[in-house]
């Protein structure tokens, strides 16, 4: 079975099978380009506060509107496939908005989880997750992993100039 879910609406179909079995479903979402151990840190966390975790990633083009015209580093179908390799991730769906708000109103989650280093009040969908009996946790930020720093390690060992 692949990890892979091609559409909103299929996610909704696999988790209405999840919650009849009356697992806890956890969310969680970003651009996941250039994978690190920060990223693989909370993903583990956020794996161990429910039974079934879904990560949304952004498309190429979301993640071009924030990040700029040099992102995303890997395709969404190659940050798709490195996520789906990894253990803790039960499903990985694509959002094309900037935020994944409406797919968090889709799956409707137990849990949202983001890393600590967004506040509680700028984690997107917290007080409608909060509003159907949901919980928003924080996972510790790993300091000095971020894509950005990465390309900027690779960047400067290459004598390159600096990145946005």
């Amino acid at each position: 079975m692949s990890k892979f879910i091609p559409s909103a609406s299929a996610l909704r179909q696999v988790l209405s099978d999840v919650r009849r079995q009356g697992k806890k479903i956890v969310f969680t979402n970003g651009c996941f380009d250039l994978l690190h151990p920060g990223h693989v840190h909370m993903l583990t966390q956020a794996k161990a506060l429910g039974d079934v975790l879904v990560v949304a990633i952004n498309s190429d083009a979301s993640v071009q509107r924030l990040k700029g015209a040099t992102r995303p580093i890997l395709n969404e179908q190659e940050r798709a496939a490195v996520l789906s390799a990894l253990e803790a991730v039960d499903y990985v769906v694509l959002f094309a908005e900037d935020t994944p708000l409406e797919l968090i109103r889709l799956v409707q989650p137990d849990v949202l989880v983001k890393g600590g280093d967004w506040s509680a009040e700028a984690i997107v969908g917290g007080s409608e997750v909060k509003e159907w009996g949901g919980t928003v946790a924080r996972i510790p930020y790993q300091v000095g992993f971020s894509t950005t720093d990465i390309i900027a390690r690779v960047l400067a060992a290459y004598g390159q100039a600096q990145i946005k």
